[in-house]
């Protein structure tokens, strides 16, 4: 099915550093933020915000944190919040989209080029690589302690609605054109499927294997980019080597 697995590449390059607490509450938090922004703010009418929150709770994410996030999307306390995307080159020349959620263009600008330059990557102009990645539906179903196979998985996605599936190890990878993303969702949760993942995302039209001796300055860009507490979703087209 489909030829990319972003689950592979989020796997494939988890480090110490995910395992901190407070960068689980970061993402989290960005999610909630995206959630709320995106639809009703009260969880009892926005299904995507509800499974956000069953994750803070699961990560045991203090509900001061949870609620801070949902207010910075209603614009209550008088912050305002902007959404940038920045996009470039790492090194190797493989296209990198960053998604940004900020409330100092200035600083998280500096903060994004700088990273770039430090690792032997670039900035580009805006869609110099944004043509290169498709606008997609997200959903991830992790396969432990699920009873059903790949084929019965595969139909009950089509069935729902969606378009293309992937199947890793770990977890079904299913892909939705972005304006049924809700209703395949809701439709695999009235299957009693658990969704560990729901998102609009976006996913490389084609990948590129990262040169072995680029490797390392890959992937210190990655984690200097998704450790910014202004990034809310780095995207790349990068295969890193297996190790």
């Amino acid at each position: 099915m489909s030829g990319h697995s972003k689950w592979h590449n989020i796997q494939g390059r988890k480090n110490a550093q995910d395992a901190k607490r407070g960068k689980i509450f970061q993402k989290i938090s960005r999610d909630l933020y995206q959630a709320a922004k995106a639809g009703d703010p009260d969880p009892a009418n926005n299904p995507q915000l509800r499974l956000v929150m069953d994750k803070a709770r699961a990560a045991n994410m203090p509900k001061d944190n949870v609620q801070r996030a949902i207010d910075k999307a209603t614009g209550a306390g008088g912050a305002k919040f902007d959404e940038i995307t920045y996009e470039g080159y790492g090194p190797g020349g493989i296209a990198i989209m960053v998604s940004a959620l900020t409330d100092n263009k200035n600083r998280t600008a500096a903060a994004v080029r700088s990273a770039f330059t430090h690792s032997g990557g670039s900035l580009g102009a805006t869609g110099s690589v944004s043509y290169m990645f498709d606008r997609r539906g997200y959903i991830v179903i992790l396969r432990e302690d699920l009873d059903t196979d790949e084929d019965t998985m595969l139909m009950d996605a089509l069935d729902a609605g969606a378009e293309d599936m992937n199947t890793e190890e770990a977890a079904f990878e299913i892909y939705t054109v972005p304006s049924d993303l809700a209703s395949v969702r809701d439709a695999l949760q009235e299957k009693g499927y658990d969704l560990d993942t729901a998102e609009v995302t976006m996913i490389p039209q084609n990948t590129t294997a990262v040169p072995a001796d680029k490797a390392s300055q890959y992937q210190h860009l990655i984690d200097e980019l998704e450790s910014n507490d202004d990034v809310a979703d780095v995207y790349d087209a990068g295969e890193l080597p297996e190790e």
